[in-house]
């Protein structure tokens, strides 16, 4: 066994990132360019600050955001977005959530010495690692705790932990119903030295939904869990995400969690913010196609009249989906609607063009955004596509840049 390291230290072979108050080090960098090729994503940090001001004022005086960056920040990049919202926010920002070491390791990377919270079960193969990264771990069994504990002892040092309760979401969490039992022994783990309970927690399953009866018995839950805890174990209380954060002022407490509104994505009724993303791509062709023409995998459109067709330069390689046909889906062509013909190829779609006539190879077409006075949604496209804001947002590949303005660098 490798010999236990001075107090304050790493093993032998690792890097312990300091944890201090302030925000980035450096600049991030990530994922950037400001070149418009063939087609890319538009983030407007800007926005994204914004929302964070906005979902600010629905919550306590002195209440603080923990901004969920996990999946690259919903796709759209997790260094320049974890920056533009540290410089902002100031003293208002607790930390960042991820749900993966990998992420915090990227955040450490990208020279964030702040708090981060590992909002998901963490394996016990990563635990070290995560202690390595000076994050704090959530934790859903008293075993995952003994461990956390454990390598706390090991190096010197008190780890801080957030134990999450389930009130009904199911996927992770100490059941609420057994509070009094578990937090007993949780307490007991903590007292023999090396982690510290800073947090408690937990997720709603339905805080988006028009009728909130669901989300107020969860926090109901939660309230008569938290009474059970050992007084001065899990001091800082958290459960609202970014529609609970607007719907219901954070249920009074002093940190919110939000992802999706932060992103432009939709949390719910009445949970109006600024868009933040757009994606655009470049006209590479335009040709006129006679009757009987086809087009597409599958020659599934077919000409009926003479058309003008734009084939564009993005295809489900990039993340627009080839449920965008039959569906209905449409692009924007100067301002104006075009419709996608045929099935999605990897790398193009083709639209039909005719009702755009002054359209020509190097136009850019919007596939979500605005163009003049026409837009294209997040929700359009979840609806075209059957999913949800979330998914069209993380799906998104890593072959298009992503591109940002609208925040100070």
């Amino acid at each position: 066994m490798r010999p236990a390291p001075a107090r304050g230290q790493a093993p032998p072979g690792r890097r312990v990132a300091a944890c201090r108050p302030s925000a980035y080090t450096r600049r991030a960098v990530g994922t950037t360019s400001t070149r418009q090729g063939r087609a890319w994503v538009e983030v407007d940090l800007g926005a994204v600050v914004t929302n964070a001001e906005r979902l600010l004022g629905h919550l306590p005086a002195g209440a603080r955001l923990l901004p969920m960056v996990k999946a690259d920040a919903y796709g759209l990049g997790m260094a320049p977005v974890a920056a533009a919202l540290a410089r902002a926010l100031g003293e208002r920002l607790w930390g960042f959530g991820v749900a993966a070491v990998a992420e915090a390791a990227a955040l450490r990377a990208e020279g964030w010495t702040g708090r981060i919270l590992l909002c998901a079960p963490v394996a016990p193969s990563e635990l070290e690692d995560a202690a390595a990264l000076g994050v704090r771990v959530a934790v859903s069994d008293l075993a995952a705790v003994r461990r956390w504990a454990r390598w706390g002892r090991r190096w010197g040092r008190t780890l801080p932990f957030h134990v999450e309760i389930d009130t009904g979401m199911g996927r992770a969490g100490f059941p609420w119903r057994a509070a009094s039992r578990w937090s007993a022994r949780v307490a007991a783990a903590v007292a023999e030295g090396g982690a510290d309970w800073e947090g408690a927690f937990t997720h709603f399953h339905s805080a988006d939904a028009p009728d909130l009866a669901a989300t107020d018995e969860q926090w109901r839950r939660f309230r008569w869990a938290v009474t059970r805890l050992p007084e001065g174990m899990g001091r800082l209380r958290h459960v609202a995400n970014s529609a609970a954060a607007w719907r219901r002022g954070g249920y009074g407490l002093p940190l919110a969690r939000p992802g999706i509104f932060l992103y432009g994505g939709e949390a719910g009724p009445g949970t109006p913010n600024v868009p933040v993303v757009s994606v655009r791509a470049r006209v590479v062709r335009v040709a006129l196609a006679a009757p009987g023409a086809t087009v597409g995998y599958g020659a599934e459109h077919r000409a009926a009249t003479s058309e003008r067709w734009a084939t564009i330069a993005l295809g489900y390689g990039d993340g627009y989906r080839r449920a965008s046909w039959p569906a209905g889906a449409h692009v924007l062509l100067h301002g104006r609607p075009a419709r996608v013909l045929g099935r999605v190829s990897m790398d193009m779609i083709v639209v039909d063009a005719t009702g755009v006539p002054q359209v020509r190879p190097g136009d850019i077409a919007t596939l979500l955004g605005r163009d003049g006075d026409a837009t294209i949604s997040l929700a359009d496209l979840a609806r075209w596509w059957d999913t949800i804001d979330y998914e069209v947002l993380t799906g998104w590949t890593r072959r298009l840049p992503r591109i940002y303005r609208g925040a100070d660098e």
